[in-house]
């Protein structure tokens, strides 16, 4: 099993590209199921999750091509297959994606309930529900859900809580539904919207997305488009992150800004000095340490549960006490442990983090326990004095695109062992 053995120390300096987001790219590739022409879609990330979502689509039906900078070309003309099986949904919660595009197009799917990383409870019954109220037939037994619809129809789905793979499965099945669907209390992440301008490229008839309201006037059929992914603003994030902790001064590329003000906000605070263009972001920490900073997570446009790690790492080497309060998982401090071991002050209460900021970390082995925790120790092992090694990387690469390649670029000691 692949670890990282990092040396800590060094400040972070230069500048790096952004990859395409894969929270924006998954959907997106599920989308390509809706089309009865070829879909090309560009700046999708090389990662093991889209790697997982191209096989299971492409089990289903869908001819891929690809060149040489992962531009990928979808055929979803020959889809004779409407079965996600448990085997390949297990390790990948996004893998529910197809559930609604295979109801709405073909009438009919088998899908696995999902698994992914261990954070908590992430209910797909709002899926179900939504579905269900859109007149398809569904059954969940021996951990499959089976659904069936002549041809679904518009409905009104106010949703009990903000659910992003609820949104878009609701949405993607909506654009091919008899009728007007409305989406209450729909999440407003960037990628939802990434998605709904995809579904519009295609041909479907979407208002409201990136507001808690989305209207969706449903189409007899939808074709395919080309269509490039939105630059991943928790990399982006993670990046500037590391370059605050280590005192650097890095310039992040094919990036947006507009998509993290909230982390941007707490950064400054922090001390960073950070301009801004189109498309990349400078962030310049003048070799000084960053100041302890509270934060509280919560659905866009607020802070990112996906960044609650790296702000955990953050606030270790900070001046002063930090407080950090997750509302989104209940399972998302497994880092915390971890950080303690490299000698972070850090002290739980419910859902909240009280971090007392030490002036070093000490370098000690630590595992990954999910994608965002495994960043998280990584920026930390990157101020540790001495080597770190993190094992079970695998979480990783299934979120982040050649990350020791990217470190290094900047400046970093870090090379991947086996």
């Amino acid at each position: 099993m692949d670890k990282l053995l990092i040396k800590g120390g060094n400040p972070l300096n230069g500048e790096i590209c952004i990859s395409g987001a894969k929270n924006a790219a998954l959907p997106i590739l599920a989308s390509t199921l809706l089309a009865e022409t070829p879909s090309y879609i560009s700046n999708v990330p090389n990662l093991q999750d889209i790697t997982t979502m191209m096989s299971l689509l492409g089990r289903m039906g869908i001819e891929f091509v690809i060149d040489e900078k992962l531009n990928i070309e979808a055929k979803s003309h020959n889809i004779h297959t409407f079965t996600a099986p448990y085997e390949m949904v297990k390790t990948m919660r996004a893998s529910i994606l197809v559930l609604g595009p295979l109801v709405a197009r073909f009438g009919q799917a088998y899908v696995s309930l999902p698994g992914g990383c261990a954070i908590g409870a992430r209910p797909v019954n709002l899926h179900i529900e939504g579905l269900t109220a859109m007149g398809a037939d569904i059954n969940v037994e021996g951990g499959y859900i089976t659904a069936q619809a002549k041809r679904l129809h518009g409905a009104t789905i106010m949703m009990d809580i903000v659910t992003v793979t609820g949104t878009e499965n609701l949405m993607m099945a909506a654009s091919l539904a008899d009728g007007v669907t409305t989406l209450e209390n729909a999440a407003r992440e960037p990628e939802v919207v990434d998605l709904a301008n995809c579904l519009k490229s295609m041909g479907a008839h979407i208002e409201g997305a990136g507001t808690s309201t989305i209207r969706i006037e449903g189409v007899e059929k939808l074709s395919g488009t080309d269509y490039s992914v939105l630059p991943d603003r928790i990399e982006t994030g993670t990046y500037l992150v590391a370059a605050t902790m280590t005192g650097g001064k890095v310039k992040v590329k094919n990036t947006d800004a507009n998509l993290l003000d909230a982390v941007l906000l707490k950064l400054l605070e922090a001390g960073a000095t950070i301009t801004r263009g189109n498309d990349w972001i400078e962030l310049d920490m003048q070799g000084r340490r960053p100041r302890a900073v509270n934060i509280h997570t919560s659905p866009y446009p607020a802070f990112p549960t996906d960044m609650q790690a790296q702000l955990t790492a953050m606030n270790a080497i900070a001046e002063g006490v930090g407080m950090l309060t997750e509302t989104v998982f209940e399972n998302r401090f497994m880092h915390i442990s971890e950080l303690q071991r490299m000698g972070a002050e850090i002290r739980l209460e419910g859902n909240t983090a009280i971090i007392n900021g030490v002036e070093r970390l000490q370098a000690a082995p630590v595992m990954a326990t999910d994608l965002r925790a495994s960043a998280g120790l990584v920026l930390a092992s990157l101020v540790a004095e001495g080597e770190t090694l993190v094992d079970r990387i695998y979480h990783i690469d299934r979120g982040y695109e050649r990350i020791e390649e990217k470190l290094t670029q900047l400046g970093a000691e870090i090379r991947r062992s086996h």
